[in-house]
């Protein structure tokens, strides 16, 4: 196993501490003509330095400021570009929670939510009261929007037959969720007298 020598990696360190104070101006005003922003630009500098450190022949260029210039300035430029091209960085993120709650959302909101679900289950719950027949012309009429002479076919009964069962369990159903929201008010409004006197 080799062992570095610590003189030869202490001048290594220096040289790459004077070519940071050398250089880190002039590549923090190469990225911002790129276009990254200033907050950014010192990132994409000491990402620069850290690329150029990993590359196997930043230890050769030792010596050579010029060389060693010329190849940080390439490494800065892309990040630069890399960075400019990010979908973060060109949409910038809006943080500012008062213009937040001024944009629109497109969510539901958690009343609309919960009302939607109401109706949804008043409505299984309603379907549930129709007898076998009814409910599958409702399903494949109503729910699948199949053709009525198709759905009459399947259930083996005539078109005029199937129209009068759907008629009547539209009627069902109206009626049971009508009922349904008509008795939903009055229970919210039991709800909490019953909490005030427990």
């Amino acid at each position: 196993m080799s062992v570095a020598n610590p003189a030869a990696s202490q001048g290594f360190f220096d040289w790459v501490t004077a070519l940071v104070h050398a250089n880190r101006a002039h590549l923090t005003r190469l990225v911002r003509r790129e276009g990254v922003r200033a907050e950014d630009a010192l990132d994409c500098v000491q990402e620069a330095f850290l690329g150029f450190l990993g590359l196997p022949q930043a230890r050769l260029l030792v010596g050579q400021p010029d060389d060693s210039a010329r190849m940080l300035c390439v490494l800065a430029r892309n990040i630069a570009r890399n960075r400019r091209r990010r979908h973060d960085y060109a949409r910038p993120h809006i943080v500012d929670d008062e213009i937040v709650g001024q944009i629109a959302s497109d969510a539901d909101s958690a009343d609309e939510i919960i009302s939607r679900t109401e109706q949804q289950a008043l409505a299984l719950a309603c379907l549930a009261t129709l007898n076998e027949v009814q409910r599958a012309v409702v399903r494949l009429r109503l729910v699948d929007e199949l053709p009525g002479e198709n759905v009459a076919r399947q259930l083996g009964i005539s078109p005029g037959h199937l129209a009068v069962l759907l008629h009547r369990a539209k009627q069902a159903l109206r009626h049971c969720v009508d009922s349904g929201h008509e008795r939903q008010p009055k229970h919210e409004m039991r709800q909490p007298a019953r909490r005030i006197a427990s």
